[in-house]
């Protein structure tokens, strides 16, 4: 069972903060895009060729981040199970948008997967299915951040690498790239086929 019920916890933050990063519950712009550069890295340098699914995708930031870039996806598909993000999500990237809870609804396949901070909010065992669910789901790989350590907190959910090279062995990873090196408390793991 959730700690916290992030449907509530987001639509709160929405409320107050608007389509903002702190609207996602963000400390700020920097660090969101700091991630999403972390995330980027992991990926192909080509992407034209290739689908990505954002699990939760909030306002489709990490999209408009790779357009930025001039680095969009052949097929970009954004997932949320807040609706009001979808419908958000949807109008500012005119991309497909999924509204779907991925721990209890089947999800698409696509080459790869990318979560940023979705799973920050779930319990351990949840986080391990959301990233089980994603890495089976993807053709190559996913790409994920999580808050990094061995806290305990009453909202938010901590793993440590043991847990991480745990759950890689148990899905049979081939190839594990990290990136611990750009905020303190915060690890991406590159899950590959």
């Amino acid at each position: 069972m959730s700690r916290i019920n992030s449907e509530r916890f987001y639509k709160n933050a929405l409320k107050k903060h608007g389509i903002t990063p702190k609207g996602l519950c963000w400390i700020d712009g920097s660090r969101q895009q700091l991630r999403f550069e972390v995330l980027e890295s992991l990926l192909p340098q080509e992407l034209s060729a290739v689908s990505i699914v954002d699990a939760g995708c909030g306002f489709g930031d990490f999209y408009h981040f790779l357009a930025k870039k001039n680095k969009l996806p052949k097929k970009y598909i954004g997932i949320d199970a807040v609706e009001e993000m979808c419908h958000i999500t949807a109008k500012q990237t005119s991309q497909s948008v999924i509204h779907a809870n991925i721990l209890r609804h089947e999800i698409p396949t696509s080459d790869y997967y990318v979560c940023s901070g979705a799973m920050n909010i779930l319990t351990r065992k949840e986080t391990l299915c959301f990233i089980r669910k994603c890495y089976e789901a993807s053709h190559k790989g996913f790409i994920f951040n999580v808050l990094y350590g061995n806290h305990e907190s009453k909202f938010y959910n901590y793993l440590n690498k043991n847990a991480l090279y745990e759950i890689a062995k148990e899905l049979g990873v081939k190839e594990l790239r990290l990136r611990d090196d750009y905020i303190e408390n915060d690890i991406t793991m590159g899950f590959f086929k």
